[in-house]
Formats: structure tokens, C-alpha cells, sequence
């Protein structure tokens, strides 16, 4: 927790600043003490995926809820270690500040490798939002004692909305607009959707 505390004071929320041409997806499963990180890196223009890589790694730490990031980080470096190019920005399945001390894994990544990075998560860890119209492209701001974290945001008509937040180097209203630009009917962003889906088992992507 206190490592946490000092990378948050890290953490950098600006204007995305790079122009982006491609874009990765990442996620983490776990099985049998082994934790199986997927890294699928698409053509921005197209979404159309250009590499994947997937590292299986022995878990090495606990289960301790909040603090996800030490069981993830570590299978997700070893990931991008392989990558034979360079993505513009991380959008993680996890969450960035939308964190209890504003530290998720989006944003922890984020810090360690100075990265433009957005927290895409499936549920809400802390925080609380009146649920966002039901069109596609509705938000609304995800508060913790009035504090915005992040948003909800509908990618997709009578789906839950995903939970995003700025990860680093990057501003809230430039990471909505990232996962809604991603946004290809399905309720997760493509490039965490197909990252989810390799961390799963699923066969490679053609």
C-alpha cells in the first residue's frame, strides 16, 4: 500500500499527446497458480490486429483485493518485453484511478513504464455513478465523496456500461473518447476484447 501511495504521486494526467497509430489491449486470467497475460496490438486506423503475445508466469503473490496489480504486473511486463513494436497507449482491463488509493493496474503500468495508459475495467471498484442513458456514447461521472474517478460509459445498447479512468499520461475526457472510438458492438473496447479473449485460451488471432 505504501508503494501504491508513492507511485500514485507519479501518476501524470495530461492532454494525450502522442499521435496514436496503434493501440494495445491487455488482460490477465489466472489458472492453477499460473497468470496468462495477453497483449494484442492493433493498427488504429483500422483496429485490425497487427501482433498478440501471450506469457504465461508462476503467481507470486496473494490474492488481496486492491492490490490486483502485484498478481498482474509482472505476466504483463514479461508480455510487452516481447512485443517486436511499440503500441502508442495501454488500454489495460483493470482500473486506473478509479482505485481506492487511485492505483490500479492501468495506472500502475502506466507509471513503471511511462506510458500513455487507460484503466478499462468490467465492474466498479470504488465509486459510485447514476447509471448513463441506454444509447450508445452516454456517460456519467463515477464519484467517490466528490471526487471524479472516472466514468461509466454505454458502449453498447442494454450492455452494463465499462468503468474507465485515466491511467497516465492521458486525460479523462481523451480516454472515454478512445474506448468509444474502440467501440465495435460488443460491450468491451476491441482491443481489451480480443486481449480478453486470448488471456482466456482462445486461439490466436487471424
Amino acid at each position: 500500500m505504501r508503494l501504491q501511495e508513492a507511485l500514485r504521486a507519479h501518476v501524470v494526467i495530461e492532454t494525450l499527446c502522442v499521435p496514436l497509430r496503434r493501440i494495445a489491449g491487455v488482460d490477465v486470467s489466472f489458472r492453477g497458480g499460473q497468470a496468462r497475460a495477453a497483449v494484442v496490438v492493433l493498427d488504429w486506423a483500422t483496429l485490425h490486429p497487427v501482433e498478440q503475445v501471450v506469457v504465461e508466469t508462476p503467481v507470486s503473490f496473494a490474492y488481496i483485493p486492491g492490490l490486483l496489480a502485484f498478481r498482474e504486473a509482472p505476466a504483463v511486463l514479461a508480455a510487452l518485453e516481447r512485443l517486436r513494436s511499440t503500441p502508442d497507449l495501454l488500454l489495460v482491463d483493470g482500473q486506473g484511478l478509479a482505485h481506492p488509493r487511485r492505483l490500479g493496474l492501468a495506472s500502475h503500468l502506466g507509471v513503471l513504464l511511462d506510458w500513455p495508459t487507460i484503466g478499462c475495467a468490467k465492474s466498479v471498484l470504488v465509486g459510485q455513478y447514476a447509471p448513463p442513458e441506454d444509447t450508445p456514447g452516454s456517460t456519467a461521472e463515477l464519484l467517490d465523496k466528490g471526487e471524479v474517478l472516472g466514468a461509466a460509459v454505454r458502449t453498447r445498447k442494454g450492455a452494463s456500461p465499462v468503468i474507465v479512468s485515466v491511467g497516465h499520461r492521458i486525460d479523462l475526457a481523451s480516454a472515454v473518447r478512445v474506448v468509444l472510438d474502440c467501440a465495435r458492438g460488443y460491450r468491451l473496447p476491441e482491443p481489451a476484447r480480443l486481449a480478453h479473449r486470448l488471456s482466456s485460451g482462445a486461439k490466436p488471432i487471424s
